[in-house]
């Protein structure tokens, strides 16, 4: 059933971080209305389906219309948490700001999905991934020395420091609720999210031990110790061998013993010892250098695209990832050991399930046949 059983959720539809903080909530249990917004061609918003929305039900409501409007308000009454994904002022215009739900339902938990969050000069504005994670710092630690930062695709931002954040903020939130009987209202910002993800180095900074150009210091593919090693079949391994015995571990798996090498920790000694690791790397294929350091402790791991992962042994013995209408897929995580997650069903916008949903929650007749009536 889940940890969250019987919490109930309604997500406006949006784009990648209110999903999938949302898909969170669904995956440990909760019961997610996703509301499509409608409209005239081109106005509405309705999320392609795929694994951000596994586990959730949905309709579509035209909020600019002032009957699907008070239908949501409705709806709202019967819930824990509602979750959106609008510019700051928006919803406060469509009339489902976090006052118009509060006056229905004080219990409620609002959830704020924004890049910039609801104030400060560029709250207004528009971003995306690359933009949050460029001014909270975190794009300038990823890259190569002397080339341009790398965006980490748009994981860090979107999900990690966006719908995760607010997936932590619901529970936080849920949590509070139960010594005072109030909602609130919680303003996730990727960029306050992406920065809380640079907190260890800015205490690395201070002691001096992250003072070097990107590309240059130990945990971000300067060391020799902690970076990807090219293979003889054009593939990757990551090296992350970072405690001295490990390391030496590394070498004698790679039948290194040269007394003449570097110290591992002298930075002076990087380009050299980056060289020979490099040679030697290219002797084999990725896979034959996966099977010779399986199971040791050099912390060498084969880079593995996402469509590779499922097959990894490691992975299919803990069924990371599942299959749900032929899409392969990451499972819910974390697990639980007396709540455990069931196995997400496909987003589900069939009338008759909608209705049970609604009825479940104490919608009255007349709201779920407007939502559910072609």
């Amino acid at each position: 059933m889940g940890p969250l059983h019987g919490v109930k959720v309604i997500e406006v539809a949006s784009l990648a971080p209110g999903p999938f903080g949302a898909m969170i909530l669904a995956d440990l249990g909760a019961e997610v209305l996703r509301v499509d917004r409608g409209g005239k061609p081109g106005e509405g918003i309705v999320s392609p389906e795929g694994p951000l929305d596994r586990g959730k039900h949905c309709i579509t409501l035209d909020l600019k219309v002032p009957e699907d409007r008070d239908t949501l308000l409705a709806l709202a009454e019967h819930v824990d948490v509602f979750i959106e994904g609008f510019r700051p002022g928006v919803a406060e215009r469509l009339g489902i700001g976090p006052a118009d739900l509060a006056a229905r339902n004080p219990r409620l938990i609002y959830g704020r999905m924004t890049g910039w969050g609801q104030e400060g000069p560029l709250a207004h504005t528009a971003g995306h991934d690359i933009d949050y994670i460029a001014i909270s710092g975190a794009l300038g630690l990823a890259g190569r020395a002397g080339e341009p930062p790398v965006p980490p695709a748009n994981m860090l931002a979107d999900y990690a420091g966006g719908g995760m954040l607010l997936a932590l903020g619901v529970l936080g939130a849920l949590f509070e609720r139960e010594r005072s009987g109030k909602g609130q209202v919680i303003d996730a910002a990727m960029v306050d999210g992406s920065a809380l993800f640079t907190a260890s180095m800015h205490g690395l900074h201070h002691l001096g031990l992250w003072n070097f150009p990107r590309g240059e210091n130990m945990l971000d593919g300067g060391a020799p110790f902690y970076d990807t090693y090219e293979c003889a079949d054009g593939q990757y391994l990551a090296v992350g061998c970072v405690e001295i015995p490990f390391y030496n571990q590394m070498l004698a798996i790679l039948g290194i013993d040269d007394p003449d090498l570097p110290f591992q920790l002298d930075k002076n000694g990087w380009p050299q010892l980056k060289e020979v690791l490099g040679a030697k790397f290219k002797e084999r294929s990725r896979d034959e250098w996966a099977e010779v350091f399986a199971g040791s402790d050099a912390c060498v791991a084969p880079v593995l695209s996402p469509w590779e992962a499922p097959d990894h042994p490691h992975n299919q013995a803990r069924d990371a990832f599942i299959e749900i209408n032929g899409v392969r897929q990451p499972a819910p995580a974390p697990r639980f050991g007396r709540t455990p997650a069931a196995t997400p069903a496909p987003l589900s916008a069939d009338p008759d399930q909608v209705r049970k949903l609604l009825a479940g929650w104490g919608v009255d007749a007349a709201r779920i046949d407007h939502v559910t009536t072609p």
